[in-house]
């Protein structure tokens, strides 16, 4: 019997907690401890053993065997503690990790649960073998809530939070190759559909889980505001497939390795990334060339003919690039006031597409309060943990990164004012649907919530970590 995709996974020479016999259903027990602490979250594709123990059922146990279990190296290195600013080496894979004492084995269980939970079940047989009738692959993973929530995908409500929990953390590979099909893409490309999802695996692994904002969730976030706009009839009349292709696939990998700081941090400490790209738009460069990477490892478009692509790829990524948007919203605006903006133009649908991208990524505060309230103390989280590093280290703390002297009624209300606002106004007038209003509509009413002390306090974020030890 095959074992079920969605358990969580701890070694076998370890006792199982038994917080988890009680929340949990099952255990899937792995055939060696090196699952925790491995290099690279890629290289856990790797497992090809393990014993599933249902607790509903004491007396059976299941066996799920691919293979030998192929040895890994050590883990990732601690970070230098007391190195001078200029230096300071910092381990972005643990940056966001909870320091406080943990028991053992809970912060192994949380993050490697939801790694391998995807990525054993892109080894499972229904994967490895091609399908003969339609394709649709991941109708056999499905649960019905999933199914349910995908049907109402397009709504400016769907709550991403709780498709999160329903998918077990997979909401980036689940929804996005939902809307390939959707869409059609799948079948007009004639894109593979394992190598898609092996795509949509390797993307999703190499975001930073730890990230409170800047992980696969908010990627997930942004593919599906993406998708909602391009729905709209000034789009969805006029993109054409190749434009549709290029949308999602920079929406899931916009934020592609974030390590969780913002570019000042990484130009200041001397980070390989600020050099390379000579310190300008240095984290959206990353992302498209990490992109790039994954696209030709998972031979996704290789048989399609060479184009420009990549670098049409690139562009979308790099307008999301916040310190740019003045310029890209000035063009923007003065097509809109000259009334010359034409579809059928090349160059202006490229631009249109870019201020979509820039739209989709920072929409939450258009979003209902009860799920922009969420990300605003998301965001606000990871900002103010760079700020503490950056204490930690003698450096200077960054704008809006001092949880002494910053809150996050201040940040989001001068974000929504300076930037969201100015932004969403010009959409507005270029797509002026229901769609469009209503997001202004939220936006206001968050701003006047942000603004407003009598108002009851909004969601605080929590470590994963933390809820681990309730």
């Amino acid at each position: 019997m095959e074992v079920c995709s969605q358990l969580p996974v701890l070694p076998l020479d370890r006792p199982v907690p038994q917080h988890v016999l009680r929340r949990r259903g099952a255990i899937s027990l792995g055939t060696s401890s090196a699952l925790f602490g491995g290099p690279s979250p890629r290289q856990l594709c790797k497992r090809r053993g393990g014993v599933s123990y249902n607790s509903a059922d004491q007396a059976v146990l299941y066996l799920h065997l691919l293979g030998d279990v192929k040895q890994r190296g050590p883990g990732p290195s601690e970070p230098v503690r007391g190195a001078p600013h200029s230096h300071v080496k910092v381990d972005y894979q643990r940056f966001h990790c909870h320091q406080g004492p943990v028991r053992p084995g809970a912060r192994g269980l949380k993050s490697h649960r939801r790694r391998l939970s995807f990525q054993r079940g892109l080894k499972s047989r229904h994967l490895r073998q091609r399908p003969s009738g339609p394709q649709h692959l991941l109708d056999q993973v499905y649960n019905c809530q999933v199914k349910c929530m995908l049907d109402k995908v397009d709504s400016w409500d769907f709550d991403i939070f709780m498709f999160d929990r329903a998918t077990n953390g997979n909401g980036l590979v689940t929804l996005t190759f939902h809307l390939f099909l959707q869409l059609g893409l799948t079948r007009l490309f004639r894109l593979d559909p394992i190598k898609l999802r092996s795509f949509l695996v390797m993307v999703q692994a190499d975001y930073h889980q730890r990230n409170p904002y800047h992980n696969s969730l908010h990627a997930t976030d942004v593919t599906q505001a993406m998708y909602c706009f391009l729905r709209q009839p000034k789009l969805a009349t006029t993109l054409s497939s190749c434009d549709m292709l290029l949308a999602l696939v920079a929406a899931v990998t916009h934020d592609l390795d974030h390590p969780g700081v913002n570019q000042g941090f990484l130009v200041r400490t001397g980070h390989h990334l600020a050099a390379l790209y000579k310190n300008s738009s240095v984290l959206e460069s990353h992302h498209w060339r990490c992109a790039v990477s994954l696209l030709r490892e998972s031979g996704l478009l290789d048989h399609l003919p060479i184009t420009d692509r990549s670098e049409r790829l690139g562009s979308l990524i790099l307008a999301t690039d916040i310190s740019q948007q003045n310029r890209y919203l000035a063009r923007f605006r003065e097509h809109l006031d000259r009334e010359d903006l034409s579809m059928a133009d090349p160059s202006h649908r490229h631009l249109v597409l870019q201020i979509t991208m820039k739209c989709a990524d920072i929409c939450n505060p258009c979003r209902v309060w009860r799920l922009s309230s969420q990300w605003s103390s998301r965001v606000t989280a990871e900002f103010f943990h760079q700020g503490d590093v950056e204490k930690k280290h003698g450096m200077a703390v960054s704008p809006l990164c001092d949880r002494l002297s910053d809150s996050t009624a201040h940040i989001q209300a001068g974000f929504i004012r300076h930037v969201v606002e100015p932004l969403f106004r010009e959409w507005c007038r270029f797509s002026c649907t229901s769609l469009s209003h209503r997001m202004l509509a939220h936006l206001q009413t968050n701003l006047d919530r942000w603004t407003d002390p009598s108002q009851p306090p909004p969601y605080r974020y929590s470590n994963p970590d933390h809820l681990l030890e309730t």
